[in-house]
């Protein structure tokens, strides 16, 4: 790697240098992307830099941003570019953000128009330092798309706020159409890949969001390759489901660089495929487990798959009751 690459994976990541390198091994088959070097990816890029937002896409260097960008489908960053907490898993910049941009739910809100989705989603950095974790933010940023993109819907991938008594209310009040909170990974593993973070304070956001509006699709999402095992695994499922998400997505960790917590497996196809199908059997509306599998990763699509799944689950629950009110009239 050369001096000026070193320079700036240091600046990006200062907290982490003093660590060894730790490389993960060659990627297997499965898991390689092309470079993106579309025109659809280039517009994408010119439109966010012009309006001066930012992507996770970038920022968190998804493999998949060739063949998103390429259909002008973009994750979009709120609130910096800066996140307060050092995660080992993520590549976003660590360090003491700058002040909100009260123009970004506008611009945001302009880019959306401009690229004509039919379906956003909108993450953000973790935000210790605001009294509210940003929640009013989202919202105004919420508010912003409604007003200028009615028909558009909304999906929102949040911090967990902690600390932040009501900011949860104050997101899920603003109504968007999908509310998620990844998990990341299981509770054991949480000390080492999600340090700020607690396990049983990301189930309850989602249980909260169910409690303050049913209607509203939650989700949720878990890296594997990390070291977890199988069981562990089922259980974050359940527990899951008891908090009634709707929707979980299962993808490879992939390490940003050699600082970063290593890969410590890659899980195959057939796993994944045999992760969906265990999440299918626990009552999710909606998996996706795939190698490249990304929190945002077809959002689009899958919106529209998870409402056509909760009106079929509706539809055969009003059938099923209606057949038992015929049975119990035929019995009298």
């Amino acid at each position: 790697m050369s001096t000026a690459r070193n320079e700036a994976k240091a600046l990006r990541h200062p907290e982490k240098q003093k660590r060894p390198d730790r490389p993960s091994g060659r990627k297997p088959s499965w898991i390689r992307v092309k470079a993106p070097t579309s025109q659809g990816y280039q517009e994408t890029r010119e439109l966010a830099r012009g309006l001066n937002l930012h992507t996770v896409c970038e920022e968190a260097a998804c493999p998949n941003i060739g063949e998103c960008w390429q259909k002008k489908h973009a994750s979009f960053m709120i609130m910096g570019d800066t996140c307060t907490r050092a995660c080992s898993f993520c590549n976003v910049k660590t360090g003491m953000p700058n002040a909100l941009d009260p123009f970004e739910p506008e611009n945001l809100a302009m880019a959306v128009a401009d690229m004509q989705l039919k379906h956003v989603v909108i993450t953000s950095v973790d935000r210790d330092d605001l009294a509210d974790g940003g929640a009013t933010h989202f919202a105004r940023v919420i508010e912003a798309i409604r007003h200028k993109s009615p028909e558009t819907t909304i999906e929102i991938l949040t911090p967990d706020f902690r600390d932040k008594p009501g900011a949860v209310e104050i997101v899920a009040k603003a109504r968007p159409d999908v509310f998620n909170h990844n998990l990341e990974t299981v509770p054991r593993l949480y000390t080492n890949i999600r340090p700020g973070a607690r396990y049983y304070q990301s189930l309850r956001i989602l249980d909260r969001v169910k409690q303050i509006d049913p209607t509203i699709f939650t989700k949720s999402g878990l890296m594997v390759g990390l070291g977890e095992e199988r069981k562990e695994l089922s259980q974050v499922m359940d527990d899951l489901r008891v908090a009634d998400v709707d929707f979980l997505t299962i993808g490879q960790y992939l390490q940003p660089t050699l600082k970063h917590e290593p890969v410590h497996r890659f899980v195959t196809p057939d796993e994944f495929d045999e992760y969906a199908s265990m999440a299918r059997g626990k009552g999710f509306l909606m998996v996706s487990a795939t190698p490249l599998t990304r929190s945002s990763y077809h959002a689009d699509r899958d919106f529209e798959q998870l409402r056509d799944a909760r009106e079929k689950k509706l539809a055969a629950a009003e059938a099923a009751k209606a057949k038992a009110a015929r049975a119990e009239a035929v019995a009298q």
